[in-house]
């Protein structure tokens, strides 16, 4: 009996998930399991690679278990991951070295601001699409070869290897170290123009080429996992929100997405050449497929969803995640309230790694509703700010925003998001196309599905949020957000 079913690993920032498909794009099965954020100081963030491992993989045998299905039932594995987030491992006995230093780490804010003075920012721009920000991997690596002992001799033997999440979990299940396009252009140290490690970035960094990944296709089978109980091919690698815009069906030139996960993550898919942003906006790419690359322009909110995190877990105001929108919908709006959770930095289109979060406009009347809506209501003019920027890029509107993550199940969040931008939000019928992203690259790569014209008709659309504000209202709060960020900013974008 041919296999029935494709298992996507969507390895985030706060969580591990597995989800199973069939081949209608239904799912059979979904199993998370959330582990430890480190904070060593402010600033910093880590992960333990193995609980990451350990995770991705009981969530796999339990989503199996749950759906009743065997290896023999599983067609391939897709890997879908937290990008940046970098490991550095040996290669003898895969233990890593190190803590993963994570996306939302700040630590090398310093070794950017001294390559930026150098002069080399334009340099990176124009061979990673990337700017020069401690988000990027490329810094992390060096801070790991400059801090661990030995570790910069051992690199040089090709001793270590280094890798984003989706290299860490394949090397984990296959013994194979690799990366595919979407994550290597994540990393400051790959020429996106000519698909290969950039030399002369590799020596700005001091990063040894011996200890870097091959890069290969998105869907592509890598090697097979016995890890599950049988022999499994693992055919896809693709950076969570390239994944999204996939699991989109964003095919197309001009097709946009909003992801709302830990952070917020915009992507316009630019078809097969870069456009480079004038308005504070990365080129990345966005995956790549039977022998082409595609390219997209994005936007990073850092602090998206992760507000309501800490809105629960630091500050005791709610519950649960799920009880924010309630809570939220107590006042009619946030009597002038404005959070901006600059707790890591801005990100796009600011890109100041030194700002910090604040709540601006606090009176006696302020509450609990208040300040829950205002954090919510963030996550919405962050990604404006990254929307308005990508329309200035192209000279034209976005007709129409596509949503997905688990955020963009709340109403009072998607509503506000069609509000602030005044144009329609589109959510699908299913939110997570992060994981569905990974499971349509897995199954093209080993003939599940037959071309990308199948999967066009498995995305379904959900709900349309319709803008509901005139443009005087519109303008009334956007200007009360830009002057709370102006509150935050240390310095003008690039």
């Amino acid at each position: 009996m041919a296999a029935r079913f494709v298992l996507a690993f969507d390895q985030g920032t706060t969580s591990s998930r597995t989800m199973v498909f069939d081949e209608t794009g239904a799912v059979k099965a979904s199993v998370s399991q959330e582990f430890e954020q480190i904070y060593p100081q402010p600033g910093w963030v880590e992960h333990d690679p193995e609980a990451i491992w350990r995770t991705q993989l009981e969530t796999a045998k339990q989503a199996m278990e749950r759906a009743g299905i065997g290896p023999q039932d599983v067609a391939a594995v897709g890997i879908t991951n937290q990008r940046e987030t970098t490991v550095v491992w040996e290669r003898s006995t895969g233990q890593p070295i190190h803590n993963a230093i994570v996306w939302q780490c700040r630590r090398t804010a310093d070794v950017c601001d001294r390559l930026v003075r150098d002069g080399l920012g334009e340099t990176f721009r124009e061979r990673t699409g990337l700017v020069v920000d401690a988000y990027f991997s490329g810094t992390k690596v060096k801070w790991l070869l400059d801090h661990v002992d030995g570790a910069r001799a051992r690199a040089a033997r090709g001793d270590l290897c280094f890798g984003t999440i989706d290299s860490w979990l394949l090397f984990k299940l296959t013994g194979v170290h690799a990366t595919d396009y979407s994550n290597a252009s994540r990393t400051l140290l790959y020429n996106i123009h000519t698909l290969r490690w950039d030399e002369q970035l590799l020596r700005y960094l001091d990063v040894p080429g011996e200890m870097l990944p091959e890069v290969g296709p998105s869907s592509h089978v890598y090697g097979t996992t016995r890890a599950l109980g049988g022999e499994i091919p693992v055919a896809a690698l693709c950076g969570d929100q390239q994944s999204a815009l996939f699991g989109q069906a964003g095919f197309r030139p001009s097709d946009c997405k909003n992801t709302y996960g830990t952070g917020c993550f915009v992507l316009m898919n630019t078809g097969d050449r870069p456009a480079a942003s004038r308005h504070g906006l990365i080129t990345t790419i966005a995956w790549g497929l039977d022998g082409a690359v595609e390219y997209a322009l994005e936007g990073s909110v850092f602090i998206g969803g992760a507000v309501v995190q800490w809105l629960r877990d630091e500050l005791g105001l709610i519950r649960t995640s799920a009880e924010s929108e309630a809570v939220a919908a107590q006042v009619p709006d946030t009597a002038g309230v404005y959070v901006v959770p600059a707790f890591v930095g801005l990100g796009a289109p600011h890109w100041d790694m030194r700002a910090r979060g604040a709540i601006i406009g606090l009176t006696r009347g302020s509450n609990r509703a208040h300040i829950v809506r205002a954090a919510l209501e963030s996550i919405a003019y962050q990604s404006a700010d990254v929307i308005c920027s990508m329309e200035s890029d192209m000279g034209a509107r976005i007709p129409r925003l596509k949503v997905d993550g688990g955020a963009a199940m709340n109403n009072l969040l998607m509503q506000h998001q069609a509000n602030v931008l005044g144009t329609p939000v589109v959510r699908g019928d299913m939110v997570e196309t992060t994981a569905l992203g990974a499971a349509f690259l897995a199954g093209l790569a080993v003939g599940f599905w037959k071309g990308q014209g199948a999967l066009e008709g498995i995305w379904r659309e959900d709900r349309v949020f319709e803008p509901e504000w005139d443009a005087a209202t519109r303008d009334r709060h956007v200007a009360g957000w830009r002057n709370a960020v102006d509150r935050v900013v240390t310095q003008k974008r690039p």
